[in-house]
């Protein structure tokens, strides 16, 4: 037999461009033959190994370090030094730099709190080869020496930004600020897009009377809004309204908002649809091959860049100065009656009636060409919806009101997904609190020391209260966090505010009860006090320490809770209702809480949450079984109260969720629940949720438990809750500097 060989740079090649059907036949995954199955992935982003920085790198001290002023100036730099790679338009690349960060954070959505700028996902996959995203692989291709220069100084996630934030400023647009702190991410976020299966289709999205589903936010898949030619491609501006409404509130922006982004971001740069996509471009960058190293729509057509840019397909440019802030947009907008067109590329867009009368736009890479503006069916929708022409008319008569409402919004929109204004870092940062930004008062006085946290904790062990109902209490506030937009938590107290205080997961009725005792406690400690106080957020916490403490210490254990003072209580003025209750749980697996508004499964839902709160597997499955001892439930159910001594912080759910001599049975009582009956007698022994089985038929999650179900595991069961129990309580705590949090993590080993 002969083996025919082949040269080494062949096989290399053949290895890494390998057809989809050859990568199929290599190894498989669970989920290939079980797609049903639970998908605990979204926790295994939680690990710091993909990092290549390692788990102490600390950004904020980087940042902190960086000479932001020279950056700018690099930028700036950058922005008009065209490269013969890919040309800037108009000579100025700030316009295409502005779109790059306007994508980056655009994709945030107020349902869930993912997507927007943090975390720099614009680099990977699926959002690097998105459609509505043709090209903006060059944009941060132009920025590499700047990223390269500053190195870990400066996130991705922040350089975009800034980068869009500078271009505008140097376009003659006075910015409102700009805040670091992005970290970036090491891998792609696991986001739900949508259930379609092909770019640009809304096949799966809506339901109803076009009623996008929850928690979408772009009307098709691939885009970060709306289609620009009107809605699945019908040029009817007044429809278009309806899209751009929806889906901009569910970026958070109102309609003011809404009409001051549009018309201050398509002030500057153009479009490009020098011909038709299909005839021309390549394959985005996800499936481009190797040679191109990343990059993507590679374009055979003319020049492939310049002059020759395809994009969008639509082509053109919305005012006469492009790379200069004007009042132009609107002055076209509402003053031009606009007809219907097709660019080169055959996308409808709309072009002046009496092109002959208007000032025309200098071409982008040819002095000797004019043409004249041009509109979209989106940007038509400012002028045909009511509301929205009533407020562009509003900005065309006052310039300086347009100039703050986009300076606003734009600050909004690349800065809506930071969290508190704690996180914010360097010079730049606006002295005003906005509402959005979930404002916390600063705190004004001492600090209770470690004497009066002693008291303090025996005050609230004498209250009446009982071990469930402060840890309840403080899970409520703490859990309330959400980790993809970093709102909520415990600081502020808004536990105790609308729309919280009323939320059904939380007993209303009970909660209340408990807050007023806490209340009572905190009034009776600050009124004799001189000088230290101590807040209601801080107290709630302090509740749940102690509660856990006693919890441990009847289980035969001694453990000191990690507690840390700081937190201060805001006002209901300070709460944007509507804004907080999105936040609202419709399940919550770790109290066994699960309502009818979901259409992901209890299970499903119990991954979301621990995902919110940025756990890993073990710290989920730990803490469910803890909370689970320690009677929890929403509404006080008994289900997954796998103990008979329930407020006592034992492995106990562990060791009789594997107890074989258990055999469950679907509940005739109730859709949804489980009897546990003994195999022998076939009573009752025990109630369960899927929840609560689904840590005993996961394999990986059964793996788990064993481990919390071993003999000699109570003690490693004890701490590891308190460690997880200590991550929720602080997540959003980021007025803690590293020192400190390191200082309380030695107290847990």
């Amino acid at each position: 037999m002969f083996i025919k060989m082949i040269p080494l740079t062949i096989a290399i090649t053949i290895a890494l461009t390998s057809s989809p059907t050859a990568i199929a036949e290599q190894a498989k995954t669970a989920d290939f033959w079980w797609p049903k199955q639970l998908n605990l992935n979204p926790l295994r982003l939680h690990s710091a190994e993909s990092n290549p920085l390692g788990g102490e790198f600390n950004y904020a001290k980087q940042f902190k370090s960086l000479d932001i002023n020279a950056v700018k100036k690099d930028i700036k730099e950058v922005l008009t030094t065209s490269q013969d790679w890919w040309p800037a338009d108009f000579g100025n690349y700030g316009p295409f730099f502005i779109r790059m960060a306007w994508h980056s954070a655009g994709v945030y959505r107020i349902f869930d709190g993912r997507g927007g700028a943090s975390g720099g996902q614009q680099r990977f996959e699926p959002l690097n080869s998105w459609p509505d995203n043709v090209n903006l692989d060059k944009a941060r291709r132009l920025l590499w020496p700047i990223k390269q220069k500053y190195g870990s100084k400066i996130s991705w996630a922040d350089l975009m930004v800034l980068t869009g934030t500078v271009a505008m400023d140097s376009m003659g647009f006075k910015t409102f600020g700009f805040a670091g702190g992005r970290e970036d991410d090491w891998e792609p976020e696991l986001v739900n897009w949508g259930q379609e299966k092909k770019f640009l289709s809304d096949a799966k999205r809506y339901s109803g009377d076009r009623k996008l589903d929850k928690p979408l936010a772009a009307v098709q898949m691939g885009l970060i809004y709306v289609n620009p030619e009107g809605p699945a491609g019908n040029p009817d501006p007044v429809s278009a309204a309806k899209d751009i409404r929806t889906t901009f509130a569910r970026m958070a922006m109102n309609d003011e908002e809404t009409v001051a982004l549009i018309a201050g971001g398509h002030t500057f740069g153009k479009s490009h649809g020098a011909k038709s996509p299909k005839d021309c471009v390549g394959a985005e960058p996800a499936v481009a091959g190797v040679e191109e190293q990343g990059l993507g729509w590679i374009n055979k057509c003319g020049t492939g860049k310049g002059g020759d840019t395809i994009s969008s397909g639509l082509e053109g440019a919305w005012t006469i100065t492009p790379t200069a802030w004007s009042m132009n947009f609107l002055q076209n907008l509402l003053d031009m009656e606009w007809e219907k067109t097709k660019s080169p590329a055959g996308a409808i867009q709309w072009t002046p009636k009496n092109a002959k009368e208007v000032k025309f736009v200098p071409d982008a890479h040819d002095s000797s060409k004019r043409h004249a503006p041009m509109m979209f069916t989106t940007d038509l929708a400012l002028k045909f919806d009511p509301s929205y022409r009533k407020i562009s008319e509003r900005f065309l008569k006052n310039p300086a009101e347009f100039d703050l409402a986009f300076a606003k919004a734009w600050f909004k929109l690349t800065h809506r997904d930071m969290g508190p204004r704690s996180r914010y870092l360097g010079v730049d940062v606006p002295q005003e609190v906005l509402i959005w930004q979930d404002p916390i008062p600063a705190v004004s006085y001492s600090l209770v020391n470690d004497s009066d946290i002693k008291k303090l904790k025996k005050t609230i062990l004498d209250s009446g209260l009982s071990t469930s109902q402060l840890v309840k209490t403080a899970w409520a506030s703490a859990a309330s966090f959400r980790g993809t937009d970093m709102r909520g938590g415990a600081n502020g107290a808004r536990i105790r505010l609308e729309p919280q205080v009323n939320w059904e997961a939380n007993d209303p009725a009970e909660l209340t009860k408990v807050l007023k005792v806490l209340e009572d406690i905190q009034k009776d400690f600050n009124s004799k006090s001189t000088d230290k106080q101590v807040s209601l957020a801080d107290l709630i916490v302090l509740g749940g320490a102690t509660a856990i403490e006693k919890a441990t210490e009847d289980a035969g254990y001694q453990v000191i809770v990690p507690f840390e003072p700081g937190r201060a209580d805001t006002t209901q003025a300070l709460t944007d209702v509507k804004s907080f209750a999105v936040l609202k749980p419709t399940a919550d697996g770790f109290r066994n809480y699960y309502s009818s508004d979901n259409t992901q499964s209890p299970a499903e839902m119990l991954i979301e949450k621990a995902n919110y709160l940025t756990l890993t597997v073990p710290e989920m499955t730990v803490l469910v079984g803890g909370m689970r001892a320690l009677n929890t439930n929403t509404g006080g159910s008994s289900n997954g109260v796998f103990t008979d001594k329930p407020g006592t912080l034992s492995n106990d759910f562990f060791v009789n969720l594997l107890d074989i001599s258990t055999k469950w049975a679907k509940s005739p009582k109730a859709e949804g629940l489980y009897d546990g009956l003994d195999r022998k007698t076939g009573t009752t022994k025990w109630t369960a949720t899927p929840v609560d089985l689904m840590f005993g038929s996961n394999a990986e999650l059964r793996a788990v438990s064993e481990v919390y179900a071993f003999n000699d595991s109570k003690e490693k069961f004890v701490n590891d809750f308190v460690k997880a129990w200590v991550k929720v309580m602080r997540l959003d705590r980021f007025d803690l500097d590293d020192s400190k949090w390191l200082e309380i993590r030695s107290l847990l080993k």
